[in-house]
């Protein structure tokens, strides 16, 4: 999630010409001597990692399922996978679940991310394990939950930094999906750098912020994690302010943050709102409209990994570890707190607000949430043809509209036919 931050030389006079040339040296990007590849051995490319996934699914049908939702527009088309881990043949829709909604590989870069949702959904299926894991209470624990997770929300962004572009952050079309949503969208900060932060023509302007809005809508989470790198960091609301939200649901989030860092993040990880922690404010995130719009009880951005250390065009290897030992770090500790959260999660909860609150919301979000392209039990695609789905809600506009104004006429209609009666003059 950490931005990238660019130091221009300037030059005063040709006197200092030998030291400029000394620097130039070191910061000219055509130098990629001190650029870290990707370490393929460490990890899979965006389809491997797919198919690695899908194959798991395959093999664990009891525990997981994975639907993939397409979407585009202007010629720019997307996809994004997202697994669901539901156990005993429960019904994943029943709204009385707890319901966690994770998301991984927002910024095409940061393929640490994708790696650890790899982790989590293979020690889902009970394929690894954690260290020290009591298997009956993990279990009892599992069998409460709902758990959908997008491996690689950006996959065309994904691709350009396989391609070569290691600093891309952005998607396919070079806007960057975490400030494409619709809460204090488009604010810009003075250190705008638009090769980091685009954040689109409109609030979900792009498919993939599209997608991610519907697939929340829907499922309606009670916690809601987004997953960068860039530091090390455990992030609650805002993002475009330098405050926390107040109340008791703020001082349970941020309890819970706190077993999570002394746990796991060894008390090394920064705690607050990321408006206030990470040195500039971000506007138009993800988490911030989770929490805000869609009302889920707790929204979450996760840094997992950073070397602050690096060059800052040395991006793969300021996002992301590069030997071994440090892999394994990364995976093994946040795969670890991600499942402590799983167990604390649900009892920072009162029994019963786990069952769907009434919810007031727009008729764009209720079409958007709730009419998305989904495959049902046979395989078949339910899909909503997006050409149209303007003119649903104009219709739809107009119906009820309408349906006020004959019920209004209706009433009035029947006020007077009773006035009128009661008018009439008794004759002798």
């Amino acid at each position: 999630m950490r931005r990238r931050h660019h130091f221009p030389l300037i030059c005063y006079a040709i006197f200092f010409s030998p030291l400029l040339l000394l620097v130039f040296a070191e910061t000219n990007p055509s130098d990629s001597s001190s650029i870290t590849p990707i370490n393929w051995d460490l990890y899979h490319s965006s389809d491997d990692l797919m198919e690695q996934i899908h194959s798991l699914v395959h093999r664990h049908p009891d525990k997981l399922s994975i639907e993939m939702i397409k979407s585009g527009n202007k010629g720019y088309n997307t996809e994004i996978n997202v697994v669901t881990y539901c156990r005993g043949g429960r019904d994943s829709d029943d709204r009385s679940n707890f319901r966690i909604l994770l998301t991984f590989g927002q910024h095409g870069r940061e393929l640490i991310t994708s790696e650890l949702a790899f982790r989590i959904l293979s020690i889902l299926s009970e394929e690894q394990f954690l260290p020290k894991q009591n298997g009956v209470t993990m279990n009892n624990t599992l069998d409460k939950l709902v758990i959908k997770l997008v491996p690689i929300e950006n996959l065309n962004g994904r691709k350009r930094v396989e391609a070569g572009d290691l600093c891309e952050r952005r998607n396919g079309r070079g806007v960057d999906l975490n400030r494409n949503w619709g809460v204090d969208w488009g604010k810009k900060e003075k250190d705008y750098d638009p090769s980091e932060e685009n954040p689109g023509t409109a609030p979900f302007s792009e498919p993939e912020s599209q997608i991610m809005r519907k697939l929340a809508l829907s499922f309606d989470p009670h916690i809601w994690i987004n997953v960068h790198s860039g530091m090390e960091a455990l992030f609650m609301p805002y993002d475009h302010k330098n405050i926390t939200p107040v109340g008791l649901p703020s001082k349970k989030m941020r309890a819970l943050l706190e077993q999570l860092n002394k746990f796991h993040c060894h008390n090394r990880c920064m705690i607050g709102c990321g408006g206030g922690s990470v040195g500039y404010l971000a506007h138009g995130t993800a988490t911030d409209y989770i929490y805000d719009v869609v009302k889920a009880p707790m929204a979450f951005t996760f840094e997992i990994y950073g070397d602050n250390e690096t060059s800052s065009r040395d991006c793969f290897k300021m996002f992301n570890p590069v030997d071994l030992p440090n892999f394994k770090r990364v995976l093994n500790d946040w795969s670890a707190a991600f499942f402590t959260l799983f167990k604390l999660g649900p009892l920072q909860f009162d029994r019963n607000s786990t069952k769907a609150a009434e919810k007031w919301v727009s008729i764009d979000e209720y079409l958007d949430g709730y009419l998305v392209e989904r495959k049902n039990r046979y395989g078949k695609n339910m899909e909503v043809i997006d050409v149209g789905m303007q003119e649903i809600k104009t219709y739809f506009r107009l119906f009820l509209l309408s349906s006020v104004l004959l019920m209004f006429m209706f009433c009035s209609r029947i006020a007077k036919s009773k006035y009128s009666r009661n008018s009439i003059p008794v004759l002798p």
